[in-house]
């Protein structure tokens, strides 16, 4: 199952130029990476990215990460993956804008 994470340009910038990173600052803050399922994604961009630009969506396969991936309780009692390790780029299978139109994020049609 695909799994996604929301960055900003430069939170991307740095995972690009080190190469791994602990994440945004909540991740770090929390002690773990958060993701979104595809379901979850755009609440996720709505709660903590509203009205952001140039904002990058990384896409990640939850079965690569399972022995460091625990799916928790947040948000409305949903089951969120969230990541006890660095994210690293090795991890990623794909990144994409994530342009935000007429107020809103577009997200890919083609997100599993």
């Amino acid at each position: 199952m695909q799994i996604y994470k929301i960055f900003r340009a430069d939170e991307w910038a740095q995972l690009q130029a080190k190469g791994e990173t602990f994440g945004a600052p909540i991740d770090v803050a929390d002690g773990y990476v958060h993701f979104s399922t595809a379901a979850q994604a755009a609440e996720t961009a709505a709660k903590h990215f509203a009205g952001e630009e140039g904002l990058m969506l990384l896409a990640l396969d939850s079965d690569e990460l399972a022995a460091d991936l625990k799916w928790e309780i947040s948000r409305g009692g949903a089951k969120f993956p969230h990541l006890y390790r660095m994210l690293r780029m090795a991890d990623i299978l794909w990144a994409r804008p994530l342009p935000l139109i007429d107020g809103a994020h577009e997200f890919p049609e083609d997100m599993q």
